[in-house]
């Protein structure tokens, strides 16, 4: 990492207490209260749809989740979340809310209560009160991360998401998530992180790691990253900003690489590879992202190397919707009337466009240009 996104990661560490808050929860199912940590992101909105990233582990993990949501957040590799955290090192907490029973490895009573806490009260509470997306995602390290997985043998997972760090497995629990996983129809991400140091749960957790890669599921997302250089204690501080990547790669913008090796090489319209995109990161992650101006901008490059003059039109419709107040809509329909030969209907979008605000690379003496070289052309 350079001395710059050094520097810019620490500014963001520096500026987490201004949207963290934190609450003393009580709850009936537990009849006890917790203490949670809250991340919410700057412009918070009820009219806005936000994913829930869940951490358990708070004291340990919350901080480090926050820190990079905010920095692939600055760079738009993953949307806006809210995060939600749950403390659990006091009086030892972590090991009675997910400890297991050694003979059949499912939760113990205790354990059963905390897993209630959390899909039937938490959740509910969290989705009643904030604008909160579909898409769901676990964090959990070591004990808890175990705890987690406890969560796949509902029908439906209330979780899309999941980041397993160097988990202690429960009694067979290298082969029913496996199983697990073979049965569930949902979008499931699964991030699976390990050291290489030789830990008593290291062959079992390579055994389900094998199983899991074996599953050939579209709607199965499997990730196994595992590090050299960790211990089992600092492993916790690895692989987060590798699962960021992992789950949220289709929500970034496209990029040159994309661009050439996707956009330039395919034998679809190029619209439709914009439109292709936007819903397969509906159908993945539960929400409807707005159009980005520089996706808009790589398929406005893409129509005019391909000369694919039905998707500019197709273009312009989306951005009369998506920028209304801008340029871009009637700009792109003047040239796709233009290049289809319609230049008395090209004039009078382009006369339009001049109305409207200029953005990005189109400004008003681009419009006037097409209207003058339009007049001189066919004399109106």
């Amino acid at each position: 990492m350079t001395k710059k996104l050094l520097l810019l990661f620490g500014l963001l560490c520096i500026g987490l207490q201004a949207q963290v808050t934190s609450e003393k929860f009580d709850s009936y199912i537990l009849q006890d209260s917790r203490q949670l940590q809250y991340f919410f992101p700057e412009d918070y909105t009820e009219e806005k749809k936000y994913p829930l990233i869940l951490v358990l582990d708070a004291e340990y993990l919350f901080d480090m989740v926050v820190a990079n949501a905010k920095f692939y957040g600055t760079y738009q590799r993953m949307p806006e979340a809210i995060i939600v955290g749950v403390n659990q090192v006091s009086y030892d907490l972590r090991w009675e809310d997910c400890d297991f029973e050694q003979t059949t490895g499912l939760p113990t009573d205790n354990a059963q209560e905390f897993y209630d806490f959390i899909g039937k009260e938490l959740i509910p509470y969290l989705e009643g009160t904030y604008s909160i997306a579909p898409f769901k995602m676990f964090i959990g390290y070591d004990i808890t991360a175990n705890f987690g997985n406890y969560f796949l043998f509902e029908d439906q997972s209330i979780f899309n998401s999941y980041l397993i760090i160097s988990p202690l497995l429960a009694t067979e629990m290298e082969a029913r998530v496996p199983a697990r996983l073979t049965d569930l129809k949902q979008q499931i991400f699964y991030n699976l992180v390990l050291e290489k140091e030789n830990t008593e749960d290291r062959n079992r957790i390579l055994q389900m790691d094998r199983a899991i890669t074996s599953i050939d599921k579209e709607n199965i997302r499997y990730f196994f990253d595992q590090y050299e250089e960790p211990d089992h204690t600092s492993i916790a501080a690895y692989g987060i900003s590798k699962a960021f990547d992992n789950v949220f790669k289709i929500f970034r913008p496209i990029s040159p690489k994309e661009y050439k090796e996707k956009i330039l090489t395919s034998d679809q319209p190029v619209f439709q590879y914009l439109l292709d995109k936007y819903a397969m990161i509906e159908n993945l992650l539960g929400f409807e992202k707005e159009i980005e101006l520089n996706d808009v901008m790589a398929i406005y490059a893409g129509v005019l190397k391909k000369e694919d003059y039905e998707s500019l039109g197709e273009l312009a419709k989306l951005c009369k919707k998506t920028y209304p107040e801008t340029m871009l809509g009637f700009y792109f329909e003047g040239e796709y009337l233009e290049y289809i030969g319609e230049p008395k209907k090209a004039k009078k979008a382009f006369e339009k466009s001049f109305l409207m605000e200029e953005i990005d690379f189109l400004t008003k003496e681009m419009a006037i240009e097409k209207i003058d070289a339009l007049k001189a052309d066919f004399g109106y």
